[in-house]
């Protein structure tokens, strides 16, 4: 199984994250990859942590291949969803300054949006612990999809 930087860095854009998974390569399979991976990204430093929603559209925002195959239960034309996407990302980024990331893999706009109400009741720490947990896991099934 090859595993390359730029595969690695398209599933979390965080090159002290993918020179980690890489010093272990190669991995006799697809379960040593990903426990491989799911321990570099437990912490990421503030740098990190903007690198990483870099590579990130918002969610509504249907960027690269990766986010609309996992954006793919969202329907946008559906009763206003798309402002309601919009309204709730822009008041996530005014109370966070940072972008609000979720796994959508699974999930619909009303799961989404749920989700994205109870989170801005968080502190700043818990939102951004929560934040890293998000990231870890969109990486790791991303990396799952792309080894399997």
């Amino acid at each position: 199984m090859e595993v390359t930087r730029e595969l690695l860095l398209s599933c979390l854009a965080v090159p002290r994250w993918a020179d980690e998974v890489l010093a272990g390569h190669p991995y006799a399979d697809v379960a040593g990859a990903l426990a491989a991976a799911a321990a570099a990204s437990c912490d990421l430093t503030d740098e990190e942590l903007v690198q990483a929603l870099s590579g990130h559209p918002r969610i509504g925002e249907r960027g690269g291949a990766w986010s609309r195959v996992e954006q793919s239960g969202i329907d946008l034309r559906a009763d206003g969803t798309a402002a309601r996407l919009a309204f709730g990302n822009a008041t996530y980024e005014e109370r966070f300054n940072r972008m609000f990331i979720v796994r959508a893999v699974g999930r619909d706009a009303e799961e989404i949006l749920s989700e994205l109400q109870r989170r801005l009741r968080n502190d700043d720490a818990t939102e951004r612990a929560e934040t890293v947990e998000s990231l870890r896991q969109i990486a790791l099934l991303r990396l799952e999809a792309a080894l399997s």
